[in-house]
């Protein structure tokens, strides 16, 4: 049985980067930049004003003094003014700073007295001036290679004047739900059928990770149909089964896979839920293949599936894992067992407590859960223990 992190590790070197593109600035966002880029132009672009009020030298502004208001200055182009000592300049947020001006006084500090201002407070030397550079020079990255371009990188990289943008494509992804036990939504079950789910859960969850969905298919437990169901799915650069991975006589995934030339890299990983994993290739497409208990398939799913898919659209290393924060047990938990077990928890206000049934199967739970805890083999946790949660969201 495989380690949860070497099978992490083999996952990750059978995922190759998707095509690199160019697209418009909008339509990236959500990607990851596929190269670097540098500010070639500074913010602010120039000295500007903080505040409405008036541009003066702060060595003339002093409590009681009058300075005479010399022009206007808003927003928008230069009008290239300049002031010398005892003048003022009227001036707005934004506006480019006058020559000879080094700091600004409030419109709320002064007093009008016809063409003159009597200041109320003394200016001090840089005040309310945004200095040019002051938050981002040139030269400095704004972009690294692995970044998801974000709602607020968009407006940085506008800031520079950018159109379109270098990213990596996204992954192309089918979906394949096994099973003779499986009723259709739209069907009414016979007894001893259920209804399939997985393949919703599944598809909502690649579609969190970034990835696009090909076509989402059930197939029952028949080689022949199953094989050309998968002939259909290797079509993209990932397919992921689900079900029939295990050990059971109508356990025929692997077989389908090796009639189309699917080389099966490891199967059965130590964790729980979702020992039977299984990954491999076919041609250019990576194989998943997750357990049919939909806890066991949500685990597996974010440990491996979903690393490998954000590193196929160009993830940085570092991006690739749930965020982690910490949290204080609301109970006491412990792992009697070998292998490493993700308990399904719900986080309120720093409180990380245990949703339901820690069962393969349970799936109530694990819809009311936000948080998974990570308990090693052997390992215990007392009640108020501070311990690490890994972010659903």
């Amino acid at each position: 049985m495989t380690s949860e992190a070497d099978a992490l590790a083999a996952v990750l070197a059978k995922a190759g980067p998707c095509p690199v593109g160019r697209l418009p600035l909008l339509e990236s966002l959500g990607r990851f930049s596929a190269g670097e880029l540098w500010a070639h132009r500074p913010l602010p672009a120039f000295d500007n004003s903080a505040m409405d009020g008036y541009a003066v030298q702060a060595e003339s502004c002093r409590a009681g003094a009058r300075l005479r208001v010399m022009g206007e200055q808003p927003a928008g182009a230069d009008r290239g003014l300049t002031i010398s000592g005892g003048e003022a300049i009227r001036i707005f947020t934004g506006a480019p700073l006058p020559a000879g001006a080094d700091a600004v006084i409030m419109q709320e500090d002064v007093m009008h007295e016809g063409e003159v201002i009597v200041a109320q407070c003394a200016a001090k030397p840089g005040e309310f001036i945004r200095h040019t550079g002051s938050d981002l020079a040139m030269g400095q990255k704004i972009l690294a290679r692995g970044e998801k371009i974000a709602p607020q990188t968009l407006a940085l990289l506008a800031s520079q004047g950018v159109r379109e943008i270098e990213v990596n494509g996204v992954p192309r992804v089918a979906i394949v739900s096994t099973g003779d036990e499986m009723a259709l939504p739209g069907q009414t079950p016979r007894a001893g059928e259920i209804f399939e789910s997985n393949s919703f859960m599944l598809e909502a969850l690649v579609i969190a990770a970034g990835a696009e969905i090909t076509r989402r298919e059930h197939c029952r437990d028949d080689l022949e149909e199953m094989t050309k169901t998968f002939r259909r799915g290797l079509q993209s650069d990932a397919l992921i089964v689900s079900g029939g991975v295990s050990v059971g006589d109508h356990d025929l995934v692997k077989p389908a896979l090796r009639d189309l030339g699917g080389e099966i890299d490891l199967w059965r990983v130590a964790i729980k839920p979702g020992k039977p994993f299984l990954f491999g290739r076919a041609g250019e497409c990576c194989i998943f293949g997750l357990p049919g208990n939909p806890v066991s398939a949500f685990i597996t799913f974010l440990k491996f599936v979903r690393p490998a898919l954000l590193k196929m659209s160009g993830a940085a290393g570092e991006s690739l894992g749930l965020r982690k924060v910490p949290a204080r047990l609301a109970t006491e938990v412990m792992n009697d067992g070998e292998r490493p077990h993700y308990l399904r928890g719900h986080l309120d206000d720093g409180v990380f407590a245990l949703t339901g049934r820690q069962e393969s199967h349970a799936l109530f739970g694990l819809s009311r859960a936000n948080a998974l805890l990570r308990v090693a083999g052997g390992e215990k946790f007392p009640v108020n223990a501070i311990v690490p949660v890994e972010l659903l969201d």
